[in-house]
């Protein structure tokens, strides 16, 4: 077997973004995410075996019945071993082998607050520091300012896990719309890629022009404070009464369709927004340079004509010559086309410097290879 080293020229390493989209659909309290019906299975609610409206994490449990499902498990034993939502109350309930078992059901998906002003606080004063952070962008990130105080502020606030965007929200990519029996009644958008949610539409619609919120890019927040009327519509939101629609009650009853009114069925939201999301990849460039890699330890290497056989002696351990298979094809049955070392190389595996097998890289279909021949395979790897 050869081995070659990678020189300085053969390795490097780019930064690769990437922009997933993402697109939430909110009606009678139920999420669609990216248009995929939440189907229900044989053995579950929902085929992918989390709650409707969420994403799985691992996807191991498929429609798995409940006494079937992928677990990860550890022994409690003398070294303690548990699972970090172990609660240590519970140490002197295991026995010396007990099997502790967790779940793969880790799911995710958006949601929604209400801060009302002088209710909630804490939650609105976590974020003092976040939302002056941002307010280079906009003076409507400001905390506290001539155009108002978050802690006074009726605050709708949607989150949105990482795993949607991964590093940080696009600039320029969000979009709200807010529907009333089908008809759209507001839209919003970061037209200004500074955070601003700005209402573009409909046309001529009240409010249209204005600022009803803002987004935290890196922290998957979007603030809505916008508190004018749409449409001339009453519904009940919130279960007090019949309100007007307004941005600060966009995605009411999310992931809770019990709590949601009959009159409340015409109400329907969609979010949209793409993440930004980075990481590197190794590019390895392995040669097959021009009269190497010409020979294999391949038994079909060999004429199957030869025998093997070997002379020996007090002395000597001598094998026989071995003819190597002519694989050179010709037009003619009664000639013998010329002999041409050749080779099919389907594999290029990668090892450390301890000669360790780390990983093997495989050709969707071999390549021939003769002596006159060079060719540059080229390997990358998500590091």
């Amino acid at each position: 077997m050869s081995y070659f080293h990678f020189d300085d020229d053969d390795l490097f390493v780019n930064t690769v973004e990437t922009y997933p989209q993402n697109k939430f659909y909110i009606q009678s309290g139920t999420v669609y995410i990216n248009n995929f019906q939440n189907l229900p299975g044989k053995n579950t609610s929902n085929h992918i075996g989390v709650p409707a409206g969420f994403i799985s994490l691992y996807e191991y449990n498929i429609d798995r019945p409940a006494l079937q499902r992928i677990v990860p498990f550890v022994y409690f034993g003398g070294e303690k071993n548990v699972f970090k939502i172990t609660p240590t109350a519970s140490y002197p309930a295991f026995q010396s082998t007990s099997l502790i078992a967790a779940n793969y059901s880790m799911s995710a998906s958006i949601g929604r607050f209400i801060t009302t002003p002088n209710f909630n606080s804490a939650s609105v004063k976590a974020l003092e520091n976040v939302f002056n952070h941002y307010s280079y962008l906009s003076p409507h990130y400001q905390y506290s300012s001539s155009l108002g105080d978050k802690s006074q502020q009726t605050l709708n606030i949607v989150t949105i896990p990482s795993i949607f965007y991964g590093s940080k929200i696009k600039k320029g990519t969000v979009n709200l719309k807010y529907y009333i029996t089908g008809t759209l009644i507001g839209e919003l958008s970061d037209i200004r890629e500074n955070g601003d949610l700005i209402q573009i539409g409909p046309p001529g619609s009240t409010g249209s022009g204005s600022v009803a919120g803002v987004v935290l890019y890196n922290e998957g927040f979007v603030s809505l404070t916008g508190s004018w009327n749409l449409d001339n519509h009453s519904i009940q939101y919130d279960g007090s009464g019949l309100k007007k629609s307004k941005w600060i009650y966009f995605g009411y009853g999310t992931h809770s369709p019990s709590s949601v009114a009959l009159t409340t069925l015409s109400a329907s939201y969609s979010l949209e927004f793409s993440g930004s999301n980075q990481f590197n990849t190794m590019t390895m460039l392995a040669h097959a340079k021009y009269g190497e890699l010409n020979h294999s330890n391949n038994p079909t290497f060999v004429s199957s004509s030869n025998s093997f056989s070997v002379s020996t002696g007090s002395i000597q351990y001598i094998e026989q010559a071995k003819q190597i298979k002519n694989t050179v094809s010709s037009s003619f049955t009664d000639e013998i086309p010329k002999f041409e070392k050749t080779t099919y190389i389907s594999k290029v595996a990668i090892y450390d410097d301890d000669r360790n097998l780390i990983g093997v890289a495989k050709l969707a279909t071999p390549v021939r290879k003769t002596e006159t021949d060079q060719y540059t395979f080229k390997l990358k790897l998500d590091i």
